[in-house]
């Protein structure tokens, strides 16, 4: 029919005895109260779906008729009236006592800053794990009652929407967002106009807007560029989601460090407390710098000051992942902007400066130099980090230097499926939801009866199969592929079929996940899929990165298995995973996959996201598996390490997840006698749920960062700051003598060292330190005792202290130690010197040392 087609949106009037529905819209909280959602997709399940779950476009698309009969509706009315009401009480909650012991609600403020944060698929402004662990945090912090804020950007265009075609080809489609469609609002002035902020580039000024979404209790404000009032190119900074050339990545970060402080200022916000997620909001180091140079600091001091209350979380196990920008474009960007800084252009790249790139500037390398307080998300992340950022303190070795670790955790409330909720209601009471912290408490899953266990996995499956039932079909009708050809592929997906085996790998499609590591021997891999009386189906979901062609080629490979005759129904590949998609994977398959290649998992996260809904995790132990795996909640992958060809890593690796499918897994699974299910298989699965609830949640992580991050991180920052900077200054100024001195200070021991004494002998150490212009007090020299292992490796049981005894003639000091030792048998010590000064937030920052 010719001529253009128009479109009108006619938007319903909500009954005043609804109107708080908004309310709801346009808070967070949704994206993690079921309750909350319930309130909108019982009103029209179907429009529900059509807008992706999004409240706020839910309400203006409703039929006005379904609204009106709602508010006359005695049943939706109650629980109308039951969910306005919790939702009054959560924001008038005040925080726990847990969280008053380390933090003063009323005069601390943690600032937050990530380049993304994935909270509910409806906020589209997230593209994988940093993202959804960002929105955990701030979920956490919310539920924990902690004065907390987040600073991120709001992008135009989220991480992609993939489709996969008839070939296996993933293709990326963009679909820009409407603000006025998300659940957030533009900040106001007091007249009523929205509030900006500037940053400054060569010839230009950026003009941020900013925008506020509400996450329960706290605030998340998001940075837009594209404004009338920018230039074109400015106004596509914030456009896309790790968009555009390295200029434009080079934009974004200065947005969001350096817009990101403003932001707050303008806001008259006074964070205690500066976490930086990863090193793309780095630049706001530099910001707060500027500030304090401007107040009459020297950059020294300003560093001092700023680093003390900062926080720094790498995510990144490999030199490649980290954001690394050349000098002559730091150099452009930044020659203004280093004046005001009062210091030299090679002292500015020098902060950025790092072994991996030479004439680049590491952004992971400035949040390091400008934090005191920094983290990996494993325990085996923060040793990898510690080897590979050991360039920061190069005399100290990686297991003293200041990186530890913060294992990650997933929300529950976003992530446990309702079936658990009500089955926790039902067995715990309603006081479940405060014992998150409590691991004594939740050996109660095990009074959980079998059969109502079981129920709630097969039900969860029920559901997940629809799902992966209805998406396979429409992404195969899309591709053309005939109806006989669909049912065949969909054959073993369909709800009824919850007694086959179905195991589960989604995630990001980057190549050290190894998504095909299982398809290494075709032939086993088929005798394990089709065995008539023990079949098992793979679930395939996730996204590769546009530019990852490695990746997509995994895709490929797995598409063209799917199609294989051999294997049709058998395995199955969705497209487009995300929250939604990834709320029915982790709840409803049996078994959770997860093969990274050692040690490149940093941490991840969708395993615990299985594991506290009783799927079992068979994984490599990488990541948290090797702190979760306790050998009855799961099975374990032994990883071989970077010292072995990855072709036979692969290759082993591959045998060994095979050996553990076929003699354990797929055995136990079907271990039926008699009851319908396996008891061991549920006695696992409740081990699993017992285990990594209390060890793997959210709010464990952020009690975690509370206890021995945020809180020291605040008094150390007091510290330097009180009495107008006054240590700052004092340790800026030795951090310089020690730099110029360091070099010529050298120690030799003075004393016939004892090999042999008596239990009740005075164990005695001098050596004389030639200090070359520090004093005594400038230094701390340790003798450390312990024993060699069987390796030859020496393990430290004490450490003693040596004390300044004299200085001689020729100006050189004499310390010396006078002790006796505990142990008998034989033992070892070394002996090293390390510059020291009270007010350091770790003992080894400066990164010097000498070992006699």
């Amino acid at each position: 029919m010719p001529g253009t087609l128009y479109s009108i949106e006619v938007q319903p009037k909500i009954p005043p005895a609804l109107q708080r529905l908004e309310e709801l819209a346009n808070n967070l909280l949704y994206s993690w109260d079921r309750q909350v959602r319930g309130m909108f997709f019982r009103l029209d399940r179907e429009l529900w779906e059509r807008v992706g779950h999004n409240p706020k476009l839910f309400l203006r698309r409703i039929d006005q008729r379904k609204l009106e009969e709602a508010a006359e509706d005695p049943a939706y009315m109650q629980d109308y009236a039951k969910v306005i009401s919790t939702f009054d009480a959560y924001l008038k909650a005040k925080s726990g006592k847990n969280v008053r012991k380390h933090i003063n609600s009323q005069s601390d403020l943690i600032s937050y800053s990530c380049a993304e944060f994935g909270l509910h698929e409806s906020m589209p402004i997230y593209s994988g794990g940093l993202g959804i662990l960002a929105g955990d945090h701030c979920k956490a912090a919310s539920d924990m009652g902690l004065p907390f804020v987040a600073v991120g950007m709001l992008y135009r265009q989220g991480y992609f929407i993939q489709q996969i075609d008839s070939h296996g080809n993933q293709l990326a489609q963009y679909n820009p967002s409407r603000f006025q469609d998300l659940p957030v609002q533009p900040v106001l002035d007091d007249r009523g106009k929205p509030l900006t902020v500037h940053i400054q580039v060569p010839g230009r000024e950026i003009e941020l807007k900013i925008w506020m979404a509400k996450v329960g209790h706290n605030n998340l404000y998001l940075l837009d560029s594209d404004l009338a009032s920018n230039q074109e190119e400015d106004r596509r900074i914030t456009y896309q989601l790790y968009g555009g050339d390295s200029t434009n990545r080079l934009l974004q970060e200065m947005v969001l460090g350096i817009g990101g402080v403003r932001a707050k200022r303008m806001l008259g916000l006074e964070p205690t407390v500066w976490h930086i997620n990863e090193g793309h909001a780095a630049f706001q180091v530099l910001e707060r710098c500027r500030e304090r140079v401007a107040s009459g600091l020297s950059f020294g001091a300003a560093l001092e000051a700023v680093a003390a209350n900062t926080v720094f979380t790498t995510h990144t196990p490999v030199p490649a992942g980290h954001d690394i920008f050349d000098h002559r474009l730091i150099e452009f960007y930044f020659a203004d902007y280093v004046k005001e800084l009062g210091i030299s252009m090679e002292q500015f790249l020098g902060l950025g400066s790092s072994p991996v790139n030479s004439h680049g500037f590491n952004m992971t390398a400035l949040a390091l130099r400008g934090s005191r307080f920094h983290n990996g998300v494993s325990r085996i992340h923060g040793q990898v980090a510690s080897e590979m950022e050991r360039y920061i303190w190069p005399q100290i070795e990686p297991a003293e230097n200041p990186i530890r670790h913060v294992t990650n955790g997933v929300h529950v409330p976003t992530f446990l499926a309702n079936e658990w909720v009500n089955m926790f209601d039902l067995q715990f009471g309603g006081g479940w939801r405060t014992e998150l912290l409590n691991p004594e408490f939740w050996k109660r899953t095990w009074d959980i009866p079998y059969h109502s266990f079981w129920s709630v996995r097969q039900s969860l499956k029920a559901k997940m199969l629809e799902a992966v039932h209805e998406r396979s079909v429409e992404q195969q009708r899309r591709n053309g592929i005939s109806e006989s050809q669909i049912r065949r592929l969909t054959r073993y997906i369909k709800p009824r079929k919850t007694d086959i085996l179905t195991i589960g790998f989604a995630r990001r499609f980057a190549t050290y996940k190894r998504a095909t590591l299982i398809f290494s021997d075709r032939q086993r891999l088929s005798r394990l899929l089709n065995d008539p009386e023990k079949p098992v189906v793979l679930i395939f979901a996730g996204k590769a990165h546009p530019s990852d062609h490695p990746g997509q080629e995994f895709i490929r490979q797995i598409h063209h298995f799917a199609h294989d005759p051999e294997f049709e129904g058998r395995i199955v590949l969705l497209e487009d995973y995300d929250m939604a998609l990834a709320r029915k994977l982790v709840t409803g398959v049996d078994v959770w996959l997860n093969n990274p290649a050692y040690p490149l998992e940093a941490s991840g996260t969708s395993g615990q996201k299985a594991g506290i809904n009783g799927v079992l995790n068979l994984s490599v132990l990488d990541g948290w598996w090797d702190e979760g795996y306790n050998g009855v909640n799961g099975w374990a992958i032994t990883p071989h390490g970077p010292q072995f060809s990855p072709d036979f890593r692969d290759r082993e690796e591959a045998n060994e997840l095979m050996d553990v499918l076929e003699n354990e897994v797929v055995p136990l699974y079907y271990e039926r006698d008699g009851h319908g299910f396996s008891v061991e298989w549920i006695e696992k699965s409740k081990n699993a749920m017992e285990t990594l609830i209390p060890a793997f949640n959210a709010q464990r992580m952020v009690m975690d960062y509370l206890r021995d991050f945020y809180s020291p991180a605040i008094r150390h920052g007091q510290l330097l700051w009180n009495d107008d900077f006054q240590l700052a200054r004092e340790l800026a100024d030795w951090k310089q003598r020690v730099r110029e001195c360091w070099h010529q200070v050298k120690a030799e021991r003075c004393d016939q060292p004892m090999d042999t004494l008596f239990r009740d002998d005075t164990f005695e150490v001098k050596i004389l330190v030639d200090l070359a212009g520090l004093s005594p007090a400038d230094v701390s020299v340790d003798c450390l005792v312990g024993t060699v292992d069987r390796e030859g490796q020496f393990e430290r049981h004490s450490c003693f202290q040596l004390q300044h005894e004299n200085t001689t003639d020729d100006g050189k000091s004499v310390f010396a130690l006078s002790v006796t030792l505990a142990e008998s048998g034989k033992q070892c010590y070394k002996l090293r010197l390390y510059p020291y000064h009270s007010a350091l937030g770790q003992r080894f920052e400066v990164g010097a040392m000498i070992w006699l």
